[in-house]
Parts: C-alpha cells; structure tokens; sequence
C-alpha cells in the first residue's frame, strides 16, 4: 500500500518536474538542454570501458520552470560490471517573486550495487534565491520529503523484509559562477535526513571549447550514513565529459 502511495505521488509530480537552479536558458528562450557523453576502452591485457551520459532539459513557462534529468553511468573491467547507475529526475518550480518560488520533484534510481533494486524519492517545499550578479548564483531548497527503497532479493531474504519507507526533511544548496567567459564552476549540494542521512554532492567545472561544445570535469559524492551490510556508506565518482548546449 505505501508502494502505491508514494507511486501516485511521484506520478502527479512529474508533470510538475527537476532540480532548481540550473540557469541555462538566456535571453528570450523557453527551453534548452545540455546533453554530456564521456567513455573509455582498454583493450590488451587489460579490458575495461565505461559510458557516462547525462541530459538535461529546462522549459520555462509563464511562472513555471521545469527541468527534466536523464543520467547513466557503466562501467565493465575484464567482462565483470563493477557500476552501472539510472536515475531519472523532474522537478517543477513555481515562482513567487524574483528569488521566491516553490517547488516538487520526483526521483528515480537503480544502482543495484547498494543492495537496493531502485529508490523513488519525492520532495516539496520553498526555495530562495540568496543572491544573484551577472556571473553568479546561490540558492537554497527546504521542505518535506519521502523516499521509498526496494531491496534486491538477496538483501530481503537476509533482513526479513523488502522494502523501506522513510519521511525525510529534503534540503539542496546551488552554487553557481563564471570563472572566466569561457569557464564556469558549480556546486551542489542535496541532502534528505529521516531515519538515516542520504547526500549528494556534485562539484564541476566546464570550459567551452568550441561553440556549443564544452568539456565538463566532475566529482560526484554520495553517502549514506546507514549503509546495508558490507556495503559502504560512500560512492565517488570522477567524470571527465564532453558537453553541449542547445
């Protein structure tokens, strides 16, 4: 019943949808996107390949910003899979004034390698822009939250039990500045605390190439401060991508 429940409310969400903060529509347009691909393959003594990619779309209309992200990540060493990561995310922000709007997201991610068959998680509350110049931003998320965790069979044979459901207070911090005009740096920062504490941060740094093509550099640090047994409680991930906008 509680699947169900937080189901319809991730459903009712999306149309609504995606992180807040990522300012890259300019002048007079309504939608853009930034689409990001990174890969790797050894072959010889050693075989290894990874694939990173990564979409991201942002709609604006009337008072309502959407954004939609679409993320992947494989990776294979010797023809064992050591990562592969979905996740899919919307949120919706209604704007109130300049710096005040509100907000409702919903997520979904598979990462099996947490013990985990995918997570749904699902947040509303008010964000504020602290302060904004022609090169820089900061702003702030806060509200109530909830996230629904489905073991995989392994790890519900073993605790008794296949699912988790926990209401969470869902915060998130942007940071975002140009360095240079052809180079900027961001910084991000989610965090959903209940029972346990779940977070995510994400620090990168792109420089345009040429046109619309960049190259972006990127750290990715997920912890989870109750982790599953014989599982860690923190994930890094260190992308080298090529970027670009349209």
């Amino acid at each position: 019943m509680k699947k169900l429940l937080i189901a319809a409310a991730i459903s009712m969400a999306l149309p609504f949808a995606a992180h807040a903060g990522a300012d890259f529509i300019a002048g007079d347009k309504t939608f853009a996107g930034e689409a990001e691909l990174g890969a790797t393959l050894t072959t010889g003594n050693t075989e290894t390949s990874s694939v990173k990619g990564r979409l991201n779309l942002k709609h604006e209309l009337g008072n309502w910003e959407n954004q939609y992200l679409l993320e992947g990540l494989y990776k294979e060493d010797t023809n064992e899979v050591t990562a592969k990561r979905y996740f899919l995310g919307a949120q919706g922000n209604y704007k109130l004034s300049e710096v005040n709007y509100l907000f409702a997201n919903a997520n979904y991610e598979v990462d099996p390698f947490t013990g985990y068959d995918y997570k749904l998680t699902g947040a509303a509350g008010y964000g504020h822009r602290f302060f904004e110049t022609a090169t820089s931003f900061l702003d702030g998320e806060i509200g109530p939250g909830v996230i629904y965790k489905n073991l995989d069979s392994e790890q519900a044979e073993t605790l008794g039990y296949d699912s988790e459901t926990s209401v969470v207070a869902h915060g998130v911090v942007n940071y975002e500045t140009e360095i240079s005009d052809n180079a900027k740096f961001q910084q991000r920062f989610v965090a959903d605390y209940g029972d346990k504490l779940d977070a995510r941060s994400e620090t990168a740094l792109t420089a345009n190439l040429i046109g619309a093509l960049a190259m972006k550099f990127a750290v990715i640090v997920r912890y989870n401060s109750e982790p599953l047994d014989d599982k860690k409680s923190t994930d890094t991930e260190t992308n080298m991508t090529l970027l670009y906008s349209f």
